[in-house]
């Protein structure tokens, strides 16, 4: 089991079915080994702010990249990168958003807070899982972020 302390990608999603996709297509890509997955925002929250069952985790080891889903349980995703974007601590871990709302004002209002990228999940399974590698591949890879 990976140290909580290492992860590099969170990915906070509710479906279980979207959750694997995402996993499978990441560990084809051999970016699998420091994921965190997190199904719903209350949980999200604890865990990049290191409070409720996560507390023990250090708060300065933060992922390279967040997977978002909107559609959440407990605090929906809006809401968690209001929180992520809003914090001093947190504002510069690049959040992407995954979801299956193409509505405007979800998509107007995530980049009003600062999503770093809006990404609509495709139905169909292969061009989900290109998506979610590519996104692995530019965010873990090529992407800088400062330390």
């Amino acid at each position: 089991m990976i140290s909580l302390d290492a992860i590099e990608i969170v990915l906070i999603e509710d479906n279980p079915h979207d959750v694997e996709l995402a996993l499978r297509a990441l560990k084809k890509n051999g970016l699998a080994n420091k994921v965190q997955v997190l199904q719903d925002g209350a949980e999200a929250l604890d865990f990049l702010f290191s409070t409720g069952v996560y507390a023990g985790r250090n708060y300065n080891s933060r992922p390279k990249v967040i997977l978002l889903d909107l559609k959440l349980p407990k605090v929906d995703g809006m809401e968690v990168l209001r929180r992520v974007k809003a914090d001093e601590r947190t504002r510069a871990i690049p959040v992407v958003v995954m979801t299956s709302s193409q509505e405007e004002q979800d998509i107007v209002e995530s980049y009003r807070l600062g999503v770093n990228s809006y990404i609509v999940k495709p139905v169909d399974f292969d061009k989900f899982a290109q998506s979610v590698a590519d996104m692995g591949l530019y965010w873990l890879l090529l992407n800088k972020v400062p330390t």
